[in-house]
């Protein structure tokens, strides 16, 4: 039986979570499709950033492609880091989730005194590490590579111990109708579990993941207080997001 894009490509995200590798060829067989049908699916996913094509398959993404992704857009991530930065007092408890933005929010705060930040980010830790004005803990966990991050039970127990007065989320892609995005299960678990310990819930999130959709949709738009984004929303976006949360633009 045939099986619809969307569909497709939450197959495809799965098997590739629990095989590291698949191939053209059996996707076809498997999914009543044509490798032409495949590739192009494979290619939307990768553009997405959730995938690597290889010779006649594909991969999961990698270390070198978090740390490819860090050096894009940096600009735009200072200062969408900063205005975050900004919603953040001396003295406050502040949670930072993985992804690269959130690991520029923790660079920005060399103004603020007396942060408690708990983080899940191995490269928002390497950030803040070198910040003397700020208290780090750094869950345990399972270490992801492809994020940089850990999850897992261990790190969700750990940020269950902690209240915090504001968070700031990371995805891979947010929109009206799916909200919150993320490639992996166990991020998603993390980025809820820091939801519901921190008064406050921010998306921080270049516009470039705007319309983009991870394998698993975690937190609607409204049970966020608001995005943290850039001027690069396409027409129409702004509106529709406001209509479900608040709206910070830079």
């Amino acid at each position: 039986m045939t099986v619809e894009r969307a569909g497709r490509e939450s197959e495809i995200m799965s098997r590739l979570s629990d095989d590291g590798a698949l191939t053209v060829s059996s996707l076809a067989a498997d999914l009543g499709v044509s490798e032409v049908t495949i590739r192009g699916d494979l290619r939307a996913l990768e553009q997405q950033g959730m995938l690597v094509r290889t010779r006649g398959g594909a991969r999961p993404t990698t270390l070198k492609s978090i740390l490819q992704r860090e050096q894009l857009n940096v600009e735009v991530k200072t200062r969408i880091a900063a205005a975050a930065a900004a919603k953040v007092r001396d003295e406050a408890a502040v949670m930072l989730e993985a992804g690269t933005t959130c690991a520029m929010v923790a660079r920005a705060l060399t103004a603020r005194r007396g942060i408690q930040l708990v983080t899940n980010s191995a490269l928002a830790f390497n950030n803040a590490r070198i910040n003397p004005n700020l208290s780090v803990i750094l869950t345990g966990g399972v270490f992801r590579r492809e994020s940089e991050s850990f999850v897992g039970p261990l790190a969700e127990r750990a940020i269950g111990d902690f209240n915090a007065r504001v968070a700031f989320l990371g995805t891979d892609g947010f929109s009206p109708e799916r909200g919150l995005t993320t490639r992996f299960v166990e991020g998603a678990q993390v980025a809820s579990t820091m939801r519901n310990r921190a008064e406050e819930t921010w998306l921080v999130a270049d516009s470039s993941k705007f319309g983009q959709a991870g394998f698993v949709s975690f937190l609607p738009l409204d049970q966020i207080t608001g995005i943290i984004t850039d001027s690069g929303l396409p027409a129409g976006a702004a509106e529709a997001l406001q209509e479900h949360t608040q709206l910070c633009v830079v």
